[in-house]
């Protein structure tokens, strides 16, 4: 059942990167809102800290953001038919950063918090 939930939770964050991508490029009359980079602040984290309740295995905690990154390599940069969904602009460059910032600082936590799960059990197994 574990597995299943990192499934739904890797499937979420295939569409919710496609999302990001069409959302990124949009304009409010002439001013750019780049509401992709709001949507990914909003849901990396939740996303890795789903795929760590699965397990505390770093590669299985870091799968979201593996999995954003290659999503977005794929539609962002070589898209649909050619067409380059994430053009050459700052909007892009903050997507970027916020999806890798979003996803590794959440990482960051749920790997030490395991680090320190395994320390506590090799200190009391070295004392019995």
């Amino acid at each position: 059942m574990r597995w299943v939930t990192l499934a739904a939770v890797l499937l979420a964050a295939v569409l919710l990167t496609a999302l990001e991508l069409l959302l990124q490029p949009l304009y409010l009359g002439p001013v750019p809102v780049p509401v992709g980079t709001v949507l990914v602040l909003l849901t990396m984290p939740w996303l890795t800290q789903a795929a760590a309740e699965v397990s505390t295995a770093t590669a299985v905690a870091a799968s979201p953001l593996a999995v954003w990154v290659v999503v977005v390599g794929v539609l962002g940069f070589a898209g649909p038919g050619g067409d380059v969904v994430l053009p050459a602009t700052w909007q892009s460059l903050l997507l970027l950063v916020a999806g890798l910032l979003a996803g590794l600082i959440p990482l960051r936590r749920v790997v030490g918090a395991a680090d320190r799960l395994r320390a506590g059990r090799s200190a009391e197994h070295s004392q019995r």
